[in-house]
């Protein structure tokens, strides 16, 4: 059981994982509540957006081809058009007109020149201007339809919801779009040494492991619920996991190694959950196991309060997105480089915590200062998971190094 080679690699791990996430039924929810959610349908666009071509610029609307001679060229204004307006003459050939932006373009015109580049004629008043640049049809002009086409595709099926998006969206007079629902986790904590932050602690320490992952499943997405804190007996744990029913996601933390005590697995298989996977090469971590029954995933996390963020950051934070209809879920990761050094022994990859700053032209990546993942301190502060591969020992400062920015921060 201590041989390395045996652990899953975290990658197939993460792999195993997805392959077991059901699909969620759809729901129809406001534009305000969809940010971060993804479209469960294709939607259609029932508006031409913008229904006209417009200015980019304030400037004059021109036709381009009377701007083809020597410069400046002196044209008459017909009028000055605002956004929100209609204009109300043509642009004929050696004429123009004074354009805001936003404005429909008049009839005849193709072009508009900034009004940088054009100077009223002294004593013309309003109605002569000296053009000082050629420009090319089509220059400054939003083109009808640039944003949408009535009865083409806006949006398709799993797009994530941005604020471009939502913006699209409400550009068609949409006030509500159907979501996959969000998914409902059950949070249970196990521990004859824990207690509520609301209780005398009398000998025992405040359990920060479940409403730590309430906050980072709320921030995934997810709808937390917490079940409380059972106890190290194989009643008590089944007592409070049988309370689990209807959820889509359970995460219990503490419990799953090899320990005396460590009754999850143990229950979770009375249960007729079917354990998928037990213990991931990585540190810290490593004792992580995951089940399913029916529909509902378990996820059976470490007690040390650090291990449990990292393993929510691997493996539950990707479920949870698929679950919300995400198709690039694995956690981002960029390239940095190591303000430091590191040393470990073959085995295991190492998530390391650590504080990634811009300077040099790289992003550097300095490790925290303690690395125990019984101490939240070894996450405060961490914008980052620096990989330290499993089979590397050493790495130097200055080397390149692979960084998972960490969704738990500020």
């Amino acid at each position: 059981m201590n041989d390395a080679a045996t652990l899953l690699p975290e990658d197939e791990a993460r792999a195993r994982v997805l392959a077991l996430v059901p699909p969620l039924a759809t729901e129809w929810v406001s534009l305000d509540e969809g940010l971060g959610r993804t479209l469960a349908e294709d939607v259609m666009a029932q508006r031409t957006l913008p229904p006209w071509d417009n200015s980019a610029m304030d400037g004059y609307a021109v036709r381009a081809s009377d701007l083809t001679g020597p410069l400046p060229v002196r044209l008459p204004v017909l009028e000055t058009v605002y956004a929100g307006a209609t204009p109300r003459h043509e642009v004929r050939p050696g004429t123009c007109v004074r354009i805001m932006t936003g404005a429909p373009l008049p009839e005849g015109a193709d072009a508009v020149v900034m009004r940088e580049r054009a100077r009223p004629v002294p004593n013309g008043g309003a109605d002569q201007v000296d053009i000082l640049e050629a420009v090319e049809a089509g220059q400054f002009v939003r083109p009808r339809g640039e944003d949408a086409h009535e009865g083409a595709l806006l949006l398709a099926r799993g797009t994530p919801l941005g604020i471009p998006e939502l913006g699209l969206l409400w550009g068609q007079g949409q006030l509500s779009i159907p979501v996959p629902r969000a998914p409902r986790v059950a949070i249970l904590s196990t521990g004859d040494e824990l207690c509520r932050a609301d209780e005398p602690p009398k000998g025992r320490i405040v359990d920060t492991n479940a409403p730590s992952l309430a906050l980072a499943v709320r921030r995934a997405g997810g709808l937390p619920s917490l079940l409380g804190i059972a106890q190290d007996t194989r009643d008590s744990v089944s007592e409070f996991l049988s309370r689990a029913h209807g959820f889509d996601v359970v995460l219990t933390s503490a419990g799953v190694s090899v320990g005396e005590r460590d009754y999850v697995k143990e229950v979770l298989a009375a249960l007729g959950v079917e354990q998928h996977l037990w213990r991931v090469a990585i540190k810290p971590g490593k004792p992580l196991v995951v089940g399913k029954r029916g529909s509902t995933l378990f996820f059976g996390l470490p007690g040390n309060p650090t291990s449990s963020l990292v393993t929510f950051e691997l493996f539950v934070r990707p479920a949870l997105r698929r679950l919300l209809g995400h198709s690039d879920v694995a956690p981002i990761r960029v390239s940095g480089r190591l303000d430091g050094r590191l040393a470990k022994s073959p085995g295991l990859a190492h998530f390391v915590r650590v504080t990634a700053t811009w300077r040099e032209g790289s992003l550097w990546a300095r490790p925290l200062s303690t690395q125990t993942s019984g101490a939240l301190r070894s996450a405060a502060s961490a914008t980052h998971l620096l990989h330290f591969p499993r089979e590397a020992s050493s790495l130097s400062h200055g080397d390149g190094v692979e960084l998972l920015p960490v969704s738990w921060g500020a």
